[in-house]
C-alpha cells in the first residue's frame, strides 16, 4: 500500500513538473538559445518535481516490499 502511495505521488509530481517544463518552452524566442532555456528552468523550483517524481516512481517499482 505504501508503494502504491509513493507511485501515485511520484506520478503526480512528474506530471506537474513535466507540464511546467513544457509551459516554459514558450519563453524560447529566436534571440534565446536552448542553453539559456535550460539554465532558466534550472532556477525554477517547480521544474525539479519532474526528476523527483520519476525517482519516486522508479523507487516504488524497483525496491521490494517488506510484507511477509
Amino acid at each position: 500500500m505504501v508503494r502504491l502511495f509513493f507511485y501515485l505521488v511520484g506520478f503526480g509530481f512528474s506530471v506537474v513538473g513535466g507540464m511546467m517544463v513544457i509551459v516554459y518552452l514558450n519563453i524560447i524566442t529566436p534571440e534565446r538559445s536552448f542553453s539559456e532555456y535550460l539554465s532558466y528552468i534550472a532556477t525554477r523550483a517547480e521544474c525539479y518535481l519532474l526528476p523527483i517524481g520519476l525517482l519516486l516512481m522508479w523507487g516504488s517499482l524497483t525496491f521490494p516490499s517488506h510484507s511477509s
